[in-house]
């Protein structure tokens, strides 16, 4: 099932996440990243689920260094919420349980 979600890089990180209106969860991820994988489905199902209430985007840290640099992104899965262009949660690594509800509550948090 494809998600609401949307894909940001290195280009357009700054007009879709930074200068977001609403609340935005980013999922710092790699294809070759199992825990990524992992996480993915839940990240995809909660895009559809908070649409109006908040954005989600992926970006893949090995098609967009400039970002993965700027915010310290050193480890994968790393998801930063982001409210008024700040960075405002940040969870590094997979959930190890409840991970849908676990990610959603970061966003539900701040939104």
């Amino acid at each position: 099932m494809a998600g609401a979600y949307i894909t940001v890089n290195d280009s357009n990180f700054e007009s879709d996440v930074v200068q977001s209106d609403l609340p935005v969860l980013v999922d710092f991820w790699a294809p070759w990243c199992g825990p990524c994988r992992a996480i993915a489905p839940h990240v995809e199902a909660l895009s559809n689920e908070l649409q109006g209430k908040a954005r989600v985007a992926k970006c893949n840290v090995d098609e967009s260094p400039q970002v993965a640099m700027k915010y310290g992104i050193r480890s994968i899965p790393t998801l930063l919420v982001f409210k008024g262009g700040q960075v405002v949660k940040q969870r590094v690594g997979a959930p190890s349980s409840n991970v849908k509800a676990t990610i959603a509550e970061m966003v539900t948090s701040v939104a």
